[in-house]
C-alpha cells in the first residue's frame, strides 16, 4: 500500500502551495526512485550515486540559496519539508543533501569570497561537485574548541595538519569545508580533492547509516593557498553550520517517524493474532496512539520552528529544542513499531530496523542528544554545564 501521511491536526492548511509543491515533488521522488532500492543498497554498503543528478535535477540543493548563484531562493520552511521527505526514504540520503546544503553551500555563500562563490556554489547546486564539512576529530566531537588540526602560515598560503573523523561524503567530495586552528584561532578551509598532503579513506564496518559515505580525512603538510581561506574566525563559524545541519535534521527524524508508522499502522490492520487484526488490541492501540501523539507534537514544533527561521527570529536554542525532541522520538517510534512488527520487523521487507539503526546516527551526530540538553539547561537557568 503506497504512503500515507500523517496529518491529524490539518498542519498542511498553514503551508503555503509552493512550499506544499516542493514536499510533494520529493514525496513522489522518494516512494518512485529511493524506497524501492534503498534496502539493497544499505546491505551492500552503498550510496546509490545515480541519485545525486535527480536531487540536483529536483532542485533540492541550494534550496535556500540566491537565485544569482543557481540556487531555488526558497524559504527554510520548504527546504525543512524537501529533509523530511528524504529521511522518510533514508537517513543516508537526506545527510548527503544536508551535508551539501547546509554544510558546503551554506559556509562558501556567508563567508566564502564572490571568486569562492563563482567556483564552487553553481557546481554544487547542480551536483557536478560534492562536498564535506570537517569539524569533529578522532578525540574532539562535542568539545570542538579542542580540536588539534592547526594551519600555519607559509609564503603561498597555509600548512595543515591533523585528522577529521565521522565525515558524511569525505571519499567522494570534491572539496571539503575544514575547521583548523590558525594562531590558536579557528578558520576555515576549502580543501581541494586531489591536494598534496590530503586522503580521505572511508570508514567500514557500520551497523549504522550504511547507505552514506563515511570518511576520515587526513592533512600531512596539506599545502591549501591563500584564496582558500574563508573570511570567518573563531567558532561561530562552524557552530552556525552546524545550526543550518541540526535544523534539517529535526525535519529529517519526522519522516523517519513517518515512515515507521506507517509500517506499523498498516501492518498491525493486516497481521491476524488469536482470530483478529492485531489492530484490535488495546495495547497496540496505545503503541500507535503515542507514535501519533509525538509526530503530531514534533510536526508543529518543526512548522513554527520554519517559520520563525524564515523570519530571521529562529535562536540557536530553538533548533536544539528541535532536533533533541524530534530525534528522541523518531527513535523511540522506531523501536515500538518494531514491536508491533513482531519478529518480521527485523526484515528488510520493512523499513523499520535500517531507520532505527540509522537514528541511532542521527542522534548522535550534530550535537548529542546530551549536548542540546546541556544547551536548552543553560538558555533557562543561566547556569553554563560546560564550565
Amino acid at each position: 500500500m503506497g504512503f500515507k501521511s500523517i496529518d491529524y491536526f490539518n498542519i498542511d492548511e498553514l503551508y503555503t502551495e509552493e512550499e506544499l509543491l516542493i514536499r510533494d515533488s520529493i514525496r513522489k521522488f522518494v516512494d518512485d526512485e529511493v524506497i524501492p532500492i534503498i534496502e539493497q543498497y544499505y546491505f551492500d554498503g552503498k550510496y546509490p550515486e545515480h541519485l545525486t543528478p535527480k536531487l540536483a535535477e529536483l532542485g533540492v540543493f541550494g534550496i535556500t540559496l540566491s537565485e544569482e548563484y543557481g540556487g531555488a531562493g526558497a524559504n527554510y520552511t520548504s527546504y525543512g519539508l524537501a529533509m523530511q521527505e528524504l529521511e522518510r526514504g533514508d537517513s543516508a540520503v537526506r545527510s548527503f543533501a544536508s551535508v551539501q546544503n547546509s554544510l558546503v553551500i551554506y559556509p562558501i555563500s556567508r563567508y566564502g569570497t564572490e571568486e569562492q562563490k563563482r567556483k564552487w556554489l553553481p557546481r554544487l547546486v547542480r551536483g557536478e561537485a560534492i562536498g564535506c564539512f570537517g569539524l569533529t576529530e578522532p578525540d574532539f566531537g562535542s568539545n570542538p574548541a579542542g580540536m588539534i588540526t592547526t594551519a600555519k602560515r607559509t609564503d603561498g598560503g597555509f600548512l595543515l595538519n591533523g585528522a577529521k573523523m565521522w565525515i558524511t561524503n569525505g571519499t567522494v567530495a570534491d572539496v571539503a569545508v575544514v575547521w583548523a586552528k590558525l594562531d590558536g584561532e579557528i578558520h576555515g578551509f576549502l580543501v581541494e580533492k586531489g591536494t598534496k598532503g590530503f586522503s580521505a579513506p572511508e570508514m567500514r564496518g557500520k551497523h549504522s547509516l550504511r547507505a552514506s559515505v563515511t570518511s576520515e580525512l587526513i592533512f600531512e603538510d596539506c599545502e591549501i593557498p591563500e584564496e582558500n581561506i574563508l573570511n570567518i574566525a573563531g567558532l561561530r563559524g562552524p557552530l552556525s553550520c552546524l545550526n543550518q545541519a541540526r535544523y534539517g535534521i529535526a525535519w529529517g527524524a519526522i519522516g523517519a517517524a513517518l515512515a515507521v508508522f506507517h509500517s506499523a499502522l498498516e501492518y498491525s490492520k493486516s497481521r491476524i493474532q488469536f482470530g483478529k487484526p492485531i489492530a484490535k488490541f488495546q495495547i497496540t492501540q496505545e503503541k500507535l496512539v503515542w507514535m501519533l501523539n509525538e509526530i503530531t507534537k514534533a510536526q508543529l514544533v518543526c512548522y513554527r520552528l520554519g517559520r520563525l527561521m524564515d523570519e530571521g527570529k529562529a535562536r540557536p536554542e530553538h533548533v536544539s529544542f528541535a532536533k533533541r525532541n524530534n530525534v528522541d522520538i523518531a527513535l523511540e517510534c522506531a523501536r515500538i513499531a518494531r514491536e508491533i512488527h513482531g519478529a518480521n520487523g527485523i526484515l528488510g521487507e520493512y523499513p523499520v530496523m535500517r531507520h532505527s539503526a540509522n537514528l541511532e546516527s542521527v542522534k548522535t551526530y550534530e550535537g548529542t542528544h546530551e549536548i542540546h540538553t546541556l544547551i536548552l539547561g543553560r538558555d533557562i537557568t543561566g547556569e553554563d554545564a560546560f564550565e
